[in-house]
């Protein structure tokens, strides 16, 4: 934890490092023992209650801007990550499927095999490429339920 950063989730920590109840940090920060055990819960606080606590605290605000963009800076990357493993993913299937092939152009037995293996890896990737590029996600999400619910 930064020493001069406050989140919420740090709250119920640093009351408890200092051995406070939450009716003692309530006390000293002006609010009520049930916002203080609704911001320690994970419920949104407001500004002035932030405020108040990190005065208690002699701490500063995490500023919400800074945390949105830190949030949309690590789904870009786990996305770069996710598109990345399934290219590394595209190269092992094509990898496998050059033995299999050959073996399958040397001795025409062998094409079975060969396209069941080809079929298997046409599948996985399929499957994974719907979670990577999001087919799924929250803009179909969105378009069912208007679909479903759409007012007539």
């Amino acid at each position: 934890m930064d020493s001069d950063k406050i989140s919420l989730r740090d709250i119920k920590e640093m009351r408890l490092e200092r051995h406070w109840s939450q009716d003692q940090l309530a006390e000293m920060s002006g609010l009520s023992i049930r916002t203080i055990q609704r911001i320690e819960y994970g419920e949104n606080a407001g500004l002035e209650s932030l405020k108040s606590l990190a005065a208690v605290f002699e701490i500063n605000i995490v500023d919400s801007d800074k945390k949105q963009e830190m949030e949309q800076i690590r789904k870009e990357e786990e996305y770069v990550q996710d598109v990345k493993g399934f290219y590394k993913l595209f190269a092992i299937a094509i990898l496998s499927l050059v033995v299999p092939l050959m073996l399958a152009i040397s001795d025409s037995t062998n094409w079975s095999i060969f396209l069941w293996l080809a079929l298997s890896w046409i599948v996985l990737l399929g499957i994974y490429s719907l979670n990577v590029f999001n087919f799924f996600g929250d803009e179909w999400k969105r378009k069912l339920i208007e679909k479903k619910f759409k007012k007539k």
